[in-house]
């Protein structure tokens, strides 16, 4: 019995992906390296349930290129939704298998692991309806999309695309709507504060920020400012005025980590000159009695 139950959903799973490979081959993602979608599924599917409620609905969208997008809203959304984007091939396979623990450990979806790509593929073509067959036809447009389109192409796509409220399509429009100024043209905390509500912008506020978008916020600022993508000036202005906590470095030996990305970029930017001496006594030595004392007192009260 337990073996024709296994072979039923065998067939059961091998007819979805079936189905699922019929229904992407439908959607024209080729042209997506030279013309963008006047209306998503999305923006559709947010139309269709207006017209249900019986209210108006207008969508706000303004294509913008890449380069006009700031920076610093660039940076704060891949690390926001996405950090591995420009090294995986549309799916983050550490973090599904991550979101998969704590998924079985709570017994209910409390993390996604959705990427770029899948969430652009969801956003173009499908709508955010939550269905097996959905779901399927998101991967296989996620493996369509990452062989058709340049990484830096779907960040573009992504960046217009995306809702950013109700009827608040795109960086573009966002930075205009709640701003009042162009999206090149976002502050740290302006930046910040979009990507936090990603998670479900109508539901959260980007001008009155609830205390989960806060703390998303800090986190998106605290690993920009880390990375050397944030100055300390300019992550005050993004946490509101909340100074940094220290790294588990500082904290043990009272120096500041830099990542190696930083660390090369400057090399590259700055010539090579000598610097002062340094008096290596002052620093302490890591050896495992003052690592372990260290932890120790970090863990008391």
């Amino acid at each position: 019995m337990l073996r024709l139950l296994a072979a039923c959903l065998i067939v059961l799973a091998a007819g979805c992906v079936a189905w699922a490979a019929l229904q992407v081959r439908r959607y024209p993602v080729s042209e997506l390296a030279r013309h963008a979608p006047r209306r998503t599924a999305l923006m559709l599917q947010r139309e269709a349930e207006a017209r249900r409620q019986g209210r108006r609905y207008a969508i706000d969208t303004h294509w913008v290129s890449l380069e006009r997008i700031s920076p610093l809203l660039r940076r704060a959304v891949l690390i926001a939704e996405d950090d591995k984007f420009f090294s995986h091939g549309g799916f983050d396979w550490s973090e599904i298998r991550e979101a998969a623990r704590k998924n079985l450990e709570k017994r209910r979806v409390v993390r996604g692991a959705s990427t770029l790509t899948q969430q652009l593929a969801k956003n173009l073509y499908l709508g955010d309806r939550r269905t097996l067959t959905r779901k399927i036809e998101e991967a296989l447009l996620a493996v369509r999309l990452e062989r058709a389109l340049s990484k830096r192409r779907i960040f573009e796509l992504y960046l217009n695309e995306i809702e950013w409220g109700d009827g608040i399509y795109g960086a573009e429009a966002a930075a205009r709507r709640y701003f009042g100024i162009p999206a090149s043209e976002l502050d740290p905390r302006q930046a910040v504060l979009l990507a936090a509500v990603i998670i479900n912008p109508r539901r959260y506020s980007v001008l009155e920020p609830s205390r989960r978008i806060e703390k998303r916020a800090r986190m998106i600022a605290s690993r920009m400012r880390r990375r050397g993508l944030l100055t300390e000036d300019q992550y005050l202005a993004a946490t509101g005025g909340v100074p940094p906590g220290p790294s588990l470095l500082e904290r043990l030996f009272g120096a500041r980590p830099e990542t190696t990305a930083t660390l090369a970029d400057s090399a590259r930017e700055a010539p090579a000159e000598p610097g002062p001496a340094v008096d290596s006594s002052s620093v302490p030595e890591a050896t495992p009695d003052t690592v372990r004392s260290a932890l120790k007192s970090l863990r008391s009260p």
